[in-house]
Formats: C-alpha cells, structure tokens, sequence
C-alpha cells in the first residue's frame, strides 16, 4: 500500500545550482534601467541581476532538463527534448509550442516570432502569440546541416544560417527565399555573432578559426586562429575598445584587439569546462561568462594589459557532492565536498554567505604556478571530514580524508583555506604507499584532537593546533581489518571504532586502553554517533541497522527494509529519529522509541549524503549526479503529521527533487486528509473498563464550583444597573451557556395579582429525569442534562434537590445513585468529584439526618477510597519510574 499524501518531509528548495551547459541569455529591463542575465539550471530558469549577481527569479520546473534558452524584451524561452516553452515574468509558462520529431537545439526570437531548428535540420518559425506555425523549412542534412542561426541588424526578416559542412545562407523568413549563399571555409560553423559595425558578422568555426566577414560584399576583414579547440562563444566590446572576446572548449578567453588585429590577452581557467555562454554587458567594461562547471563569472576590464579580472561570481560544485555535513550549531551553514577536489561552504539564509575553501593541495604555490590544468599537486576528492566551531577562531577546524590518500589535511573554515597541516602516520612520513590510506576521521567536540583511522586497521589520534602525532590505539593496529568509522564522546572519554572484521571496539581516550569489545553479526560498513544521547548508529554490509547504547555498549535496536548499500546516516538533533539513505533510491526515518519505520520516500536518483539540521527544521541531501544540495523541510513543526508505524507492505511514493525557489507546502488538503483520522477521532465516554477517564468539559465548568459564593461576592455590582435613555434594539435571549431566543410575550390588558402557586413549584427537567431513575436505573439523561448547565444553574439545581427547596428525599437519593454509577463505570470522573462536593456542601445537615441518605453516602465512600488508593498506586509507580529515568545511567 502507498500513502496518499504527505509526509514527514516536503521538498523545500536547492542550494549550489547556478548554470549549465546551455548558454546564458542578456537582457535589458527599461523600467529598472539595469542588465539581467538569464541562465539554465536544470530543469529552471535563473535570473540574476548583474549589478550583485543575486538571483532575482527562478521559474517554475520544467519535466526535464533544459538544453536550449533564448530571450526577448518580454519572454524567456526554454527547450527541452522536442517542447519549446515560453516564460513570462521569469516564472510561469504562458506558451507551448510542439511540432519538432527531434531534440531542438537552436533558438532565436525573431520579433513577434521564434525560430526553432532540431538535430534533424528542421527549421520552424512559431508565432509567439498563437503558438502556430508560420513557416517550416528542412534542409537537407548531408549537404546543409544548420549549427548556427543570427538575425543580422538592419536586415529586416532576414536571417543568417550557419552549417557543419561550413557553409553559410541568407534567408528572408517573410518570403521564404534564399537570398545569399555563401562558399564558407570548408570547416564547421560553431558560432555566429554580429559585430558592433552593420553588415559585419564574426564566425567561430571547429577548427579554433574566428572568421570576421561583411556579409553585404562577402568579403573577409580579419582572421584569428585559436589553438584550443573549437569556438564555442563570441563577443564584441561595446564602451569604447575595439576587442573581441572568444571561448573555447577548455575553459580559456582569447581577447583580440581588432584594431591592430593581435592577440591582446588570454584569461586561462576561466571556468573549468567548455565557455557555454559569453556576452560584454553593452557600455560598461563588463564580460558575463557562464559554463558546465555550474559556475557564471562576471569579469571587469579595468586594468592594465587589457586582461579581466573577477568581479563577482556565483559557483557551486562542478561535479556532485560526495559528502555534506551542517557546519555549526545554528542550522545556517553546509560544509560539502564534492568530486571536483573542493570543498565549499553553503548557507541556507543567502548566497553572499556561501564559501569556497578551495582544493585540496600537496603543495599550494605550485598549485598556482602550474594553473588548475596541469596541476599534478592537486589531492584526490575528499570522501569524508568532521568539523568543530569551538575552535575554529583559533586553528583549524575542519579535517578531511581523501580518496585512497594516506595524508589527511585540516582546513581553516574563518581563513577560508586548506590549513597548514598534513596528518599522517610517522612510519610513512618518507614514503607513500599506494594500497595503505584513510577511511574515517573524527573530531573532538573541544575541537583539539583529531581522530584518524586507516586502511590497515590503524587508528591515530592528533593535535588539531599542531599536527603533532600523540598516540594510537592497540599495540600494533586496533582492528584486524580496515576501519569503516571511528566515533568520539562528548567527554573525550570513550573513542568507539569499527572494524571491517565485524567489532566494535571502545577505547579510553586518553590512555588509549582497550575498554569493551562487541561482536557483530556483520561487517559494518560506517558508524554515526549521536553525542547528546550516547546512541551509535551502525550500518551494515547486509544493508541492516543496528543501534547501540555506549553507557550500556548494547544493540538496542535492529532495523531492516533498505535493498542497497547503505550511503549514509544522520540522527534527528533530540536523537528520536534515525534517517538512513541507500542506494535503493530511498530515504527512510527510524523512530527509535518505538522501533518502528515512520516515513519513507523514494527518489529518482540515490542519495549519496544526508544531515540533519541541528535546529531539526531541515534535512539536506546531496544525489547521484547531482551537483545541487536539496533541502526537505520537517513538516512536523508546522503541520500535523502522523507517525504512526507504516505497515510491512508499504510501497513509497516517487518524489521529484525541489527547485532553487523555496517552495511553500502547498499540499495542506492533502495534508488534512492524511491526518483527517486524528482530526475527526470522537473520544468515546469510556476509553476502556479498567481505566479511569475524564470528561472533555472546560475546568471551568466544574473547578469553582465549590466557590460559587466567593466568586459572586467578587462580581457583585457596586451600583445597580442604569438603564440607558434609548437602548438599542435586541432580540431578548433566554439564560444559559447556549444562546436561544425568549418568546414574545402576549400582552393582557388586565393582569391579574394572585399568584399562580403552580408556577413556583414547577419541575426542572432535571429533577424529572431523576424521579424517572429510581424506577428506571438509567441516570445518562440527567448526567448528560447537568454537563450542559453552567456552574450558577448546578448551583441551583442542587440546591432544589432538597426539600426544603421542593425536593424529596427519594430525589436526592437517586442524585447520589446518579455519583455511584458514575464512580462504577470510571467515566467523567472529576465531575463525579466536583458534583459530590457541592451536594455534601449544601445538605449536610439533612444527610446526617437521614438514615437512607447515610447508607448510600457511606457505600460511596467506600467506593471512592477504592478507585483513588487504585490511581495512587499507579501515579506512584509513573512517577517512581521517571525519576529513575531522569537520574539513572541507562
């Protein structure tokens, strides 16, 4: 079985995803007067404004991944597989245009039209507004294939189109002719662009040749010849300097000055990967670059020698993040590592707080001089770290393990740095082995030492402050086989490692003896300990969990269900929750407590990392080819959410990862008719025979009613009520707790003055309803009657209960019969008490009188002091055991 709707987490937004291999699009807003570039992040479109670089909109979700964009003065246009879709206001879909067979892959809008060309060389042009097709045009592929498409300026209707076989053609769209054709360079177009000069057109061709040509007398102007690789994008400076910028597919910029027709510059590493997009922002010394590498740079030109410098810039991982952990205790920061060798700090509050802290280097300054291509010194991907902040104003705070590296490095997370050590054991301080390298580390929480455990079952502690080795655990190694995770208390009292032979080892941490050892059932294949609670989570190679007590060095819980390796863990910040991910593509969370599994959700792509916030408001996960974070908010803090066990069958539901705009959790219908069970559950008058249960009335209902009295003495006017000239008009309502209107009164012109004796010794229903259960024994109707009087009318009516207020005897007979059949059935047992004290308050003196009233006040007593001795004894042993839980070592 599946749940219908709603869990306990809900998609909320990503963090680290800025653009693409598709190229970024430039636009102009009049009304704001400043620059915005539009760029594609997966399957959204980002818009940032290029005086920050601060994203200003992100559209909704398209069901696949953007491969083409394009934008005008008003829409945004966005391509994925054979859909073309158009964005208005940056957000939400306003046109679809279907019509391609095959994947589209330029695009070009064209006034009130936009040209479409797919990889099978058909030609469309769409009419924006009616989503028609006004015109389809097919080339043959074998002899033209389109790779590039430009509007010339001042051309009207025209447009210029580039091919793989390197010839270029002149069409007017309105008459559907071929003006022009011209013979090309025998090579590839890759790019056309038109220069600031009419009639001037700059072609990038495969062979890194950059054609300059004047399309009105087809003839060549200037030639530049590139030596890396294709030309991928082209752009001309427009404030003054006569320079052409042009990419290419390695990452590096060539500037061209077009005056003296000479290489100016090359700014190298640019991005990491190819250039997609490159564009000079119009009048201002400005250059915005964006590439695959997830990172869009704009570069200033305001130097000497012509070359660009960074600006601002908005990166996140070029390749998917390996490893996340939150970083500190309020929630705000994530540390990620990710396969492209850096580590980077992500914050949830705003991106002007994110931080890069580089790559990992054997030696920095050779790093810089041999430049991020060629750089041999560069460290393997880290595959796991720990942090602490409670040093981290002073030293390092941050140490990392790298993919089968023996050297472990620290990391300055204020200095924003790799730090100045390298740990790794003194036997190998000459030579490096290839097969021997660390698999786990951990930090202290005082953030002095570090813990560092190896492939040969070696586990190392070091000094955090000064690299300095001081000690190990065991005599030669600790485990026999390769430690799988090493774990530190809250005290630095314990140090737990994990073996890859199937033990659990507890060390004393300073004197590094040997305390226990657990045996378990299956080698484990990573550890994660909850300091707070002293409970350690174990991940097994079988895909099992398992749960262990440190005070008591137990399992204490056993979890089974995920059909994958089990990537990794993270507890809730109170220590109730374990969520696990594997890569059977779920995540599932462990109500400890209870043993049970509460939530379960699958995802398109696996998990490879998970942390919970310590504030619990967010989980943050980092997926399989993925380079974003995502973050799933815990709807448990603002909805009502069931954690009820799921049953044995059930089949999670396909959840799709959140977007970079924070998403509101829009599915609050669903959300009530999930928990529509708790919301609608009647609680019966009796949960169960043997248990005392209470009515659902207020307090105030039944608490004060001994101090009625008191209470009327307190409110008693000190003047009487002035009635007010003219007083509104009201519709005269009857006394009560429930509002009913009073019936007219009939006007009589002769009243008379004997008074009706009948009026005054009128029965209330509630007296008539007990007289009734003396011969009925059925006392519900009168209970029920008197739980819908206020404290005044009880008052009241107990008060006529007596003879002496025009009662009997037998009356309040059955009213203390009425209190017994309450104390027999254990419902509504604090208005039992409450009733009981006012009747004994206001007759007394005729009870002790009355030899039958005595017989059932005495058989009530008896019962009475039965059910409280009963509910003492249990309140004492509730009490006795949370005492114990509080104060004793579990």
């Amino acid at each position: 079985m599946a749940r219908e709707s709603g869990g306990l987490f809900a998609g909320f937004r990503a963090l680290g995803r800025y653009s693409g291999p598709v190229p970024h699009a430039l636009r102009y807003h009049g009304r704001h007067r400043q620059f915005y570039v539009t760029a594609a992040a997966g399957r959204s479109v980002h818009t940032y404004n290029v005086n920050k670089l601060g994203i200003v909109a992100v559209s909704n979700a398209l069901l696949q991944d953007i491969t083409c964009l394009a934008a005008d003065r008003m829409l945004v246009f966005a391509s994925y597989d054979n859909v073309l879709h158009a964005f208005a206001r940056n957000k939400e879909v306003v046109h679809t245009y279907e019509g391609h067979k095959a994947k589209i892959h330029l695009l070009l809008p064209f006034g009130d039209h936009v040209i479409s060309v797919d990889t099978t060389n058909v030609l469309i042009v769409w009419d924006i507004q009616s989503e028609e097709e006004y015109l389809q045009m097919d080339f043959d592929k074998a002899i033209f294939a389109v790779s590039a498409i430009l509007h010339p300026s001042t051309y009207l209707n025209k447009i210029l189109l580039g091919s793989e076989q390197g010839s270029l053609q002149l069409w007017n769209i309105k008459s559907n002719k071929l003006l022009y054709s011209f013979a090309g360079w025998g090579l590839g177009v890759t790019t056309l662009q038109q220069a600031p000069a009419v009639d001037v057109v700059a072609v990038g061709l495969v062979s890194g040749r950059i054609i300059v040509h004047n399309i009105k007398f087809d003839e060549t102007l200037m030639k530049f010849q590139q030596d890396w690789g294709p030309i991928t994008a082209i752009s001309f400076r427009t404030d003054g300097h006569q320079v052409m910028a042009a990419g290419s597919t390695i990452g590096h910029i060539a500037l061209w000055d077009l005056e003296e027709k000479k290489l100016i510059s090359q700014m190298r590493n640019a991005h990491s990967t190819a250039i997609a997009g490159m564009s000079f922002v119009p009048g201002e010394p400005l250059l915005i670059t964006n590439g695959a590498d997830n990172a869009i740079r704009v570069w200033i030109f305001d130097g000497p020698g012509g070359t660009g410098r960074i600006l601002r810039s908005r990166m996140g991982h070029s390749a998917p993040p390996t490893k996340i952990r939150y970083h500190g205790q309020n929630g705000e920061q994530i540390l990620s590592a990710g396969q492209d060798g850096t580590l980077q700090s992500f914050s949830t509050v705003h991106e002007r707080f994110n931080k890069s802290l580089g790559r990992g280097s054997i030696n920095k300054k050779k790093s810089k001089r041999k430049g991020l291509q060629h750089d041999t010194m560069a460290l393997p991907p880290i595959t796991a770290f720990a942090s602490e902040v409670a040093r981290q104003n002073d030293w390092d705070g941050i140490v990392a393990c790298h993919q089968g590296y023996i050297t472990c490095t620290t990391w300055n997370y204020q200095k924003t740095s790799m730090g100045t050590h390298k740990l790794r054991p003194e036997a190998f301080s000459k030579n490096k082995p290839l097969d021997i390298y660390a698999t786990a580390v951990d930090i202290t929480s005082c953030g002095n030492f570090a813990v560092i455990g190896m492939s040969t079952g070696q586990v190392d502690v070091y000094n955090m402050q000064s690299g300095i080795h001081r000690g190990c655990y065991g005599k030669e190694r600790a485990h026999e086989g390769a430690i799988r995770g090493v774990a530190v208390d809250g005290l630095n009292q314990l140090t737990i490692t994990a073996g890859r032979e199937g033990l659990i080892k507890f060390w004393k941490f300073k004197t590094k003896d040997l305390v226990h050892s657990t045996d378990l059932s299956s080698s484990p294949s990573g550890i994660l300990l909850h300091r707070d609670s002293g409970i350690l989570g174990i991940a097994f190679d079988d895909f099992g969990i398992s749960v262990l007590d440190i005070e008591t060095r137990k399992i204490v819980r056993r979890f089974s269900g995920h059909h994958g390796r089990i990537n990794d863990m993270t507890f809730s910040p109170d220590g109730r929750w374990l969520i696990t991910s594997s890569m059977d593509c779920t995540i599932k969370t462990w109500d400890l407590p209870s043993g049970c599994l509460i939530d379960c959700f699958l995802l398109d792509s696996a998990a490879v990392s998970i942390t919970m916030s310590p504030t619990g408001d967010f989980l943050a996960s980092s997926h399989v080819d993925e380079l974003g974070i995502y973050l799933w908010s815990n709807r448990s803090l603002y909805s009502l959410v069931s954690l009820r066990p799921l049953p044995a069958d059930y089949k999670p539901s396909m959840v799709m990862l959140p977007g970079t705009c924070p998403v509101q959790d829009v599915d609050a219908a669903g959300a009530e008719e999930t928990c529509g069970e708790m919301i609608e559950y009647d609680s019966p008058e009796q949960l169960g025979e043997q248990l005392v249960t209470l009515s659902l009335l207020p307090e105030s209902r039944w608490k004060n009613l001994l101090n009625l009295d008191i209470i009327k003495k307190k409110n008693k006017p000190r003047e009487p009520p002035k009635v007010p000239k003219s007083a509104p008009f009201f519709i005269p309502t009857v006394p009560g707790l429930i509002p009913r209107y009073a019936a007219p009164e009939q006007e009589n012109d002769t009243q008379s003055k004997v008074v009706n004796l009948g009026v005054l010794a009128q029965k209330s229903d509630f007296y008539i309803h007990l007289e009734e259960a003396l011969s009925t024994n059925e006392y519900t109707t009168p209970l029920n009657l008197l739980k819908d009087m206020g404290p005044s009318n009880i008052e009241i009516e107990l008060r006529g209960l007596a003879p002496e207020g025009g009662g009997s005897m037998e009356v309040m007979l059955s009213f203390l019969r009425m209190i017994g059949m309450m104390l027999n059935k254990k419902y509504n047992f604090e208005l039992a008490q409450a009733y009981l004290a006012l009747f004994l308050k206001l007759h007394l003196k005729i009870l002790s009188s009355e030899p039958r009233l005595l017989e059932e006040i005495s058989r009530l007593s008896t019962q009475l002091e039965e059910t409280w001795i009963h509910l003492q004894t249990l309140f004492n042993q509730s009490l006795c055991v949370l005492k114990y839980m509080k104060s004793a070592l579990l």
